[in-house]
């Protein structure tokens, strides 16, 4: 077999056995077929049914059994952050409390045209630009990088970048954060993203990109966030409202499911039931 077939097939087997645990198609704690069985399937060699597995093992799916096998683990993943459409901001002090950052830098310059153009910052105009990695449970699962205006910027420090989320410095600065227009796509990994969040380069992420402006309609800051699918999802309640040909969708702040703490519950550090950047 070539060398350029033999990743791109073992690529497959990892992403179809991780799709089957994550189905429940495998249960938790059941032993994964034997790498013959899987090299036969999937008309691959040893060595690649041993690479997809170890990938397995880093996601923390699976775990290995010396002498017996590789099994699913009972609770393979950390539930992923959710982030409400509907009230997103509301919930940005609580994810503070329950995640961690990683600030991968922050230097000031002149801003891309586009990031200017979308915040409405005057020709000569220079911002701060903070790369952050967000974890959860110690694992990354978003890329942040985010333009300030520089005089906004100076009211704060790299150490409160890290302690704190950005807009709530913004409004601690005495800004009064009164709407914000977002975008949300698709993407593939780029080697620095990749290494920062621990996926293949080319893995498919989730995009937000948000302008946010002040009272006065001033542009105050410019996020592009990169997610990995995995670990976070957006979610929206939708309401049905009005009557005959006016009737439309609205939407609703989402409530957690009975039982469980919302985001800012402090006797749930992990698990978040409205997830949020």
């Amino acid at each position: 077999m070539s060398d350029d077939l033999e990743p791109s097939k073992g690529r497959r087997l990892y992403l179809v056995l991780r799709d089957r645990i994550l189905r429940g198609e495998i249960a938790p704690l059941a032993p994964l077929p034997g790498e013959p069985r899987l090299a036969a399937e999937f008309s691959v060699s040893r060595v690649t049914v041993r690479r997809a597995l170890d990938q397995l093992v880093r996601d923390g799916l699976v775990q290995r059994r010396p002498g017996a096998g590789t099994f699913v683990r009972e609770k393979p993943l950390a539930e992923p952050a959710v982030a409400d459409l509907a009230d997103v901001f509301a919930y940005l002090q609580a994810m503070g409390a329950s995640t961690t950052v990683r600030l991968l830098s922050c230097v000031y310059g002149a801003p891309p045209a586009g990031v200017a153009a979308a915040i409405r910052l005057p020709c000569g105009s220079v911002t701060q630009r903070s790369e952050r990695v967000r974890l959860i449970d110690g694992q990354p699962f978003c890329f942040l990088t985010a333009h300030v205006p520089e005089p906004i910027a100076r009211t704060y420090t790299e150490a409160d970048l890290v302690s704190t989320p950005l807009l709530v410095l913004l409004e601690r600065a005495g800004l009064t954060i009164a709407r914000a227009s977002q975008t949300i796509t698709a993407v593939l990994a780029g080697p620095t993203v990749a290494e920062a969040l621990a996926v293949d380069v080319g893995a498919p992420l989730l995009a937000l990109t948000r302008s946010v402006f002040d009272a006065t309609g001033a542009g105050i800051e410019h996020l592009h966030a990169l997610y990995r699918p995995d670990r976070y999802t957006f979610a929206t309640e939708l309401h049905r409202e009005g009557s005959g040909d006016t009737r439309r969708w609205t939407a609703a702040t989402l409530a957690p499911p009975a039982g469980e703490a919302t985001l800012g519950d402090p006797s749930r550090k992990a698990k978040q039931s409205v997830r949020s950047e």
